[in-house]
């Protein structure tokens, strides 16, 4: 326990250091979106895939549990009420800290184990400015983004087995999600949770990359605790916003 409170506190410091040496500029934009390509961009096959099949999996256990009670209209609006409020923003998270958030924090510690951070001190180069910043800030980005494209992908799984494979009206399906999900109550609060997880999501990842002691070992340790720690504070704030956002 007195660790755990150690480590909170070491992050919460570090993450007041990374704000007080933010900096804009040309070569930081630059940075900023190549990073953003790095780990948005190059996160869209698990996305794209998970969602689909979270999808399918949903609308198929969402029928079967619906049509018992004659309520097998309302699929739909099950599948899109998860998805924007819930299961997007949650899971989208958790991958990104799988794939991009582990290979941030392996990065930043192979610099430290390899002592480029402290050669980039001794030429007068803060390290946090040029490393940590750009890889923060992408972060934050390609999180929400991500998260809108696994909502996409999962309501056309959810379409394609309503329609394929229950047989269902296309327009129906559509009609009913549309009549029942509100813009701002349902899909903007799942996009403010998404802000929220990609802030924890690029923090830790950093933090923990940042941290890493200065071996291989250290390393992959590194690595393991972004995956673990992203995902019980995913978890954890996303009861805490459902509870405030309902």
């Amino acid at each position: 326990m007195r660790r755990g409170l150690e480590q909170m506190g070491r992050a919460v410091v570090f993450l007041g250091q990374l704000f007080s040496r933010v900096r804009i500029t040309p070569l930081q934009v630059r940075e900023t979106l190549r990073q953003t390509y790095y780990a948005g961009a190059r996160s869209l096959v698990i996305i794209v895939t998970c969602g689909f099949f979270v999808g399918l999996v949903l609308t198929l256990q969402t029928y079967d549990t619906l049509t018992r009670f004659g309520a097998a209209d309302a699929a739909s609006t099950v599948l899109a009420l998860s998805l924007f409020r819930e299961l997007g923003p949650v899971l989208t998270a958790i991958l990104f800290a799988g794939r991009a958030g582990t290979s941030i924090t392996a990065e930043i510690g192979l610099m430290r184990a390899t002592e480029q951070l402290d050669a980039m001190d001794l030429m007068a180069i803060d390290p946090m400015e040029r490393i940590v910043q750009p890889r923060f800030i992408a972060s934050l980005i390609a999180v929400p983004a991500l998260t809108v494209i696994f909502n996409l992908m999962a309501l056309l799984g959810g379409v394609f087995f309503a329609v394929s494979v229950m047989g269902n009206d296309v327009i129906s399906f559509w009609g009913n999600m549309q009549a029942s999900v509100e813009f701002g109550r349902d899909f903007l609060h799942g996009m403010g949770k998404a802000v929220g997880f990609g802030f924890l999501a690029a923090w830790l990842a950093v933090y923990f990359g940042w941290s890493a002691k200065a071996t291989s070992e250290g390393v992959a340790l590194a690595t393991t605790q972004t995956v673990i720690a992203t995902a019980i504070a995913v978890l954890v704030l996303d009861f805490v916003l459902s509870a405030f956002m309902l």
